[in-house]
């Protein structure tokens, strides 16, 4: 219990460290922990790896992540791409996990090819993480989040139907394609089902409650609980989930109160960061044990079974890309990128930056340690998934803001500013008509509706002159508005004085710790919603 004890608090430890590194260096967060994940493993102390458990990964840890991811993600961009988005969930993990399957039972031959396709469903879906936490700092445009967002949340159903068929064809020595199809749509349409049911209970749940403690203790039970129910009716536990989450945060606008909706993001926020630490740490703690399951296999056959897998991996991906936006018009629609109006289809730049956010990340892990300890060439298999999982992360998470920065690619910082600031617009303009509506139905409210008419105005007047400023812009580069910044700062160093003198007061008895902290809530309130100071913003 003790070393258990140490090694959480150790891993605890290295997660704080690599994010502070990160923050100081500019580097990926998630290779730096995968880094210092694999340094942790070889250290000499009894103990100090913890050996990746399918299960606890598959029921403790993706679930959360994956609510978590469709918390933020959005329902109606999910909608308009969603041609792209399944073919790249459903039909490139199958594609993908058959060639590396093909590719595998063809250069070792001890491999039968239901395994090598096991294996290659296990590396076929890309882990959104880390390419998502690389691709919003360096800009990558919201279209493409979107899909990289839906990406991630589809295909690891895909992913683990195609291995479960797989496994279950190398036992029993069959494969029918007609019973693994009907397997597939059973097990996502059952997926489907249960997340939109569960979606529906929790909405309830959440208008019988006003308690905020209650309505974050009922958001984090959600995913497990869906994960759950839909594991024993036999159908995807992920898509469940995903399902679920991407329901609740399209409808929690109305079923939320404003407490509850802040306390959340913050409960989410903190859950996603310290799991996700453990995550990609727990990663790299699994070299020395992968490594040591080589020894029965020449370095041949090890190098030549890693290169197909990876090199397999590594081109397919932009083939699909490439491919599927090449497509006649019809067989364009189905698989991928309609070009309709507002969605226009993806260009050559945005391709290509597509195709570097392939990263793997645990659940290719998880997966490939579910193989049965009786498979041929387990720890081979384990390796190759090892490998393509540390090349993707660590290769394309070094290299993917580097290659961002070179494409330049349209439709990122301004235009996102300018809609912000358009909506702002549209909602003070609302405010205000309410507000002169409530003091022509009751004229008594006119003295309090004053000062709130008049700050109303003067961020109307604010907003208007950014949208103007905004929509005049030639390019995507954000205009620097002084003024602005020295606003921010001036405000955030009036919340400090008025903090400090709060705090004298507590210091000198005047202000029992109670009431400091009521009072210190309030400024903690009004710093959060000031914007972190990008002129444009």
């Amino acid at each position: 219990m003790i070393e258990t004890l140490a090694l959480v608090l150790g891993g605890l430890v290295v997660v704080m460290a690599t994010h502070a590194l990160a923050n100081r260096t500019g580097l990926p967060s998630s290779v730096l922990l995968v880094l210092a994940g694999i340094a942790y493993g070889y250290l000499p102390l009894p103990g100090a790896n913890l050996a990746l458990d399918p299960h606890v990964v598959l029921y403790l840890l993706i679930p959360p992540l994956l609510y978590a991811a469709a918390l933020q993600s959005s329902l109606l961009e999910l909608r308009k791409n969603a041609r792209t988005v399944v073919g790249l969930s459903v039909f490139l993990v199958a594609v993908t996990a058959l060639a590396v399957g093909v590719g595998l039972s063809a250069v070792v031959t001890a491999i039968p090819l239901a395994v090598a396709i096991a294996i290659g469903a296990a590396v076929a879906p890309p882990d959104p993480v880390a390419a998502l936490s690389i691709g919003r700092r360096a800009g990558l445009p919201p279209r493409l989040i979107t899909i990289v967002e839906g990406e991630g949340l589809l295909n690891d159903a895909t992913a683990l139907t195609i291995l479960q068929v797989a496994v279950a064809a190398s036992v029993s020595h069959t494969f029918s394609l007609g019973g693994a199809t009907g397997e597939f749509l059973f097990v996502a349409a059952g997926g489907l089902a249960v997340g939109a049911v569960m979606a529906l209970i929790v909405a309830q749940l959440r208008r019988w409650t006003t308690d905020t403690l209650i309505d974050n203790a009922l958001s984090l039970g959600t995913p497990f609980a869906t994960f759950l129910i839909a594991e024993q009716l036999h159908v995807s536990g992920v898509l469940a989930v995903v399902v679920a989450g991407l329901w609740l945060s399209h409808r929690n606008p109305y079923l939320q109160s404003g407490g509850a909706r802040l306390q959340n993001r913050a409960v989410w926020r903190f859950v996603e960061f310290l799991l996700e630490g453990y995550v990609f740490v727990l990663i790299g703690q699994q070299l020395p044990a992968v490594v040591r399951g080589l020894s029965e296999y020449s370095p041949g056959t090890v190098v030549v079974a890693a290169a197909v897998t990876v090199g397999v991996v590594l081109l397919v991906r932009p083939l699909w890309l490439l491919v599927s936006a090449h497509l006649p018009a019809r067989m364009h629609a189905r698989l991928g990128g309609d070009p309709k109006p507002g969605n226009p289809s993806l260009s050559g730049r945005e391709l290509l930056a597509l195709s570097w956010a392939g990263t793997r990340g645990v659940i290719t892990l998880a997966a490939a340690f579910s193989l049965p300890a009786d498979t041929p060439a387990r720890d081979l298999l384990l390796f190759c998934a090892y490998v393509v999982v540390m090349m993707t992360l660590i290769g394309q998470g070094l290299t993917f803001a580097p290659l961002l920065r070179r494409l330049r690619l349209p439709g990122t910082s301004a235009a996102r500013a300018l809609v912000r600031n358009q909506a702002r617009t549209a909602a003070l303009r609302a405010a205000l008509v309410r507000l002169d509506d409530l003091v022509e139905n009751d004229p008594d409210l006119g003295r309090a509706a004053m000062p709130l008419r008049r700050a109303a105005e003067l961020r109307l007047e604010r907003y208007e002159e950014r949208v103007t400023l905004l929509s005049e812009l030639e390019d995507d580069e954000l205009p620097v508005d002084n003024d602005y910044r020295r606003g921010l700062r001036l405000r955030r160093e009036m919340i400090t004085a008025e903090r400090e003198e709060l705090l004298s007061w507590r210091e000198s008895g005047q202000l029992p710790d109670a009431d400091l902290r009521i009072l210190e809530r309030e400024l903690d309130h009004q710093e959060s919603i000031l914007p972190p100071g990008e002129p444009g913003h």
